[in-house]
């Protein structure tokens, strides 16, 4: 089961997460194929209800359809308002990992424990505006910290440079309080600046335009995952 897997062995191998977000949603189930098909490791869902965020993505039907045919984890990142009122639902329609913005919930140790209940691996994401210090009380009883390296909401955005900064306090937290919390960033990740982000302290890394815009996604995967 991957949620005792993981949990039993911290994983330090990188990650890669493509964005289904810029998939062909023509063509979802080629494009739910070649990611199971490559070298990736996760599903990264972006959820987003037109209130946290301006635009509005996807929701449960489709989760279901991505869960029906993926092999591998999804990876659900909620940009919505009161996630914790969705946690059993996502659940339900397939989530491996669930994580929610610090931004959007005023009970986070509530919410936390409640998704860690329906037995599915909890994330907190930061804004680019919010500093890491906002998670000393906390970063235990993490398993995920998505540090969003652009505004989060649109698609094909640049990279915000001061990421880097932002990743290398939060791995300090992470080692000056021995826990087991996973890095991940989401925005501008490509073939250039992964091994930066990879240095600074992180392990999984979302692609969506970047992946789905080229030519051969699997083979952009697998440099991602290599390089």
């Amino acid at each position: 089961m991957f949620f005792s897997t993981f949990v039993k062995k911290k994983i330090m191998k990188r990650i890669i997460a493509p964005s289904i977000l810029a998939a062909d949603f023509g063509n979802l189930q080629r494009d739910i194929e070649m990611v199971n098909q490559s070298e990736a490791d996760w599903f990264h869902l972006d959820i987003m209800d037109g209130v946290f965020v301006p635009n509005i993505s996807y929701g449960m039907p489709v989760i279901s359809v991505i869960k029906k045919h993926a092999t591998k984890p999804l990876d659900v990142h909620l940009m919505i308002v009161q996630p914790e009122r969705y946690i059993s639902t996502f659940k339900k329609v397939g989530a491996d990992i669930l994580t929610v913005h610090y931004e959007a919930c005023t009970h986070l140790h509530r919410t936390i424990q409640e998704i860690k209940a329906e037995k599915m691996l909890a994330g907190v994401s930061l804004n680019p505006h919010t500093p890491v210090s906002v998670l000393e009380d906390i970063i235990h009883d993490l398993d995920l910290v998505l540090i969003m390296s652009v505004n989060p909401g649109f698609g094909g955005q640049s990279f915000i440079e001061n990421t880097y900064k932002k990743i290398e306090q939060l791995q300090k937290m992470i080692a000056d309080r021995k826990a087991k919390t996973i890095i991940e960033v989401d925005g501008g990740v490509n073939d250039i600046n992964i091994r930066k982000l990879e240095e600074a302290g992180a392990t999984a890394f979302v692609a969506g335009s970047f992946v789905f815009g080229a030519k051969n996604p699997g083979e952009v995967i697998r440099r991602l995952k290599n390089v």
